[in-house]
């Protein structure tokens, strides 16, 4: 049985690759018919500029407002004990399907060059009603890449139809990576401690950014929510005990909104000013000492400006695991726009672009202090290669792989692939 199976996922990996190869081919053939007036994105943005005076780095400096230890500690004794992230994924409420037998309306989605190694699609039944947002890993979490014996994903979704009160939702799926032939995930819902801890309600903002590193989930909100970031504890992920739409407390126990887990967030941070600008995507950077959190901003759509770019160091206190100091450690002007996600490693910044609708081609670019590269692909070599609907980035320092997820779609290619696929 055991040869049997290493047979058939040998075979799945196999289809995969020639799977996603086919969709590249078909993606760079469509890219070519792009015209020069359409290619607006392949003018050179130039070099980062480093933001330095204290207009300008003073309005990022955040402002951290923790839950109160008795409100938590009210919540868990009317929801029960806490359970840990192995407890999530050992209960699990489905599975992706390999990128082979993905339709071909998802695998679309799928970026041009670099192309993905790893690829994967949700349901539709799970995720009609909802859209994609961030991704990050246990690699952001821990250097061995684990969570305690786990690899863990979690995929961040927005709920986007439904009721007044269903739309603008938040949930998190903890998704079992340790076998890469069967990927199984668990929802659970992003809620706020109301009423002293009596209640919950649901994180109402679109999931663009997000962060595990240590034990806290930092998750990206809206104006609406007057926050730029929210913290959740993994070690504080509660169990919902009634099934239904509503969310907090109700007849009977606690709901959320159809999941069977609630992750109750445990502080949040605010910047200065009401004109302050908020983040748009997140990403960890391992290859800064001490570890840091990199921010693009978040910007309208019809917006032409520049974009801003900067860091916040985490925290060296052990009392502090996994929270960030206020101040910005960097602060950069990119001339690039409509920026959808960031990365930063050693020197150099990845930003992923919209260049139209999402479901056209975007662009991924290189950027430092010296100058920018874009990764280009098809006949003419246009830069338009990457997902248009991608909106996170998220390296896994211990395989050298980046993380992202479009539409349906989750999928990995290497970092060096990216670097190989620029255009110096």
């Amino acid at each position: 049985m055991g040869h049997r199976g290493r047979h058939r996922r040998r075979r799945r990996g196999r289809a995969l690759r020639a799977g996603l190869a086919g969709t590249a081919l078909a993606l760079t053939a469509a890219a070519t018919l792009i015209s020069a007036s359409q290619a607006t994105d392949a003018d050179d943005p130039g070099a980062l500029k480093p933001l330095t005076a204290a207009s300008e780095t003073a309005p990022l400096r955040l402002t951290e407002e923790s839950v109160p230890g008795d409100t938590l500690g009210r919540l868990t004794a009317g929801m029960g004990p806490p359970v840990g992230v192995g407890d999530v994924l050992a209960d699990p409420d489905g599975a992706l399907r390999d990128a082979a037998d993905c339709p071909d309306d998802d695998r679309r989605a799928l970026p041009v060059e670099p192309a993905a190694t790893r690829a994967y699609c949700w349901p539709g039944r799970e995720t009609d009603g909802w859209r994609a947002g961030a991704v990050t890993t246990s690699g952001d979490a821990d250097e061995d890449g684990r969570w305690g014996e786990n690899r863990v994903i979690l995929s961040g979704w927005t709920r986007a139809a439904g009721t007044a009160a269903e739309q603008g939702l938040a949930r998190v799926a903890f998704v079992n990576a340790g076998d890469a032939g069967e990927l199984r995930y668990t929802w659970a819902l992003l809620a706020v401690p109301v009423d002293g801890g009596r209640d919950y309600r649901g994180l109402g903002s679109t999931v663009s950014g997000m962060v595990w590193y240590q034990d806290k989930l930092l998750v990206t909100t809206g104006r609406g929510e007057g926050g730029a970031l929210y913290v959740y504890d993994l070690d504080r992920v509660q169990r919902a005990t009634v099934e239904g739409t509503s969310v907090g407390r109700v007849p009977g126990g606690w709901s959320a909104a159809g999941a069977r887990y609630v992750l109750p967030a445990v502080a949040s941070y605010r910047t200065a000013g009401a004109g302050a600008p908020q983040p748009g995507g997140i990403a960890l950077d391992r290859s800064t000492a001490p570890d840091s959190l990199v921010a693009h901003e978040a910007t309208p759509a019809d917006e032409d400006g520049p974009t801003r770019l900067w860091r916040y160091a985490f925290s060296a206190r052990p009392e502090r695991s996994g929270l960030l100091d206020a101040e910005p450690v960097a602060v950069y002007e990119t001339e690039l726009t409509h920026v959808r996600s960031v990365l930063a490693h050693r020197s150099g910044w990845y930003l992923g672009r919209m260049t139209g609708t999402p479901d056209e081609r975007g662009t991924l670019w290189r950027q430092d202090t010296e100058g920018a590269s874009p990764t280009r692909c098809g006949a003419d070599e246009t830069h338009r290669c990457w997902s248009g609907e991608a909106t996170s980035l998220s390296y896994w320092q211990e395989t050298g792989d980046v993380w992202s997820q479009s539409g349906r779609m989750l999928f990995a290619l290497p970092l060096a692939s990216v670097d190989r696929s620029l255009d110096d």
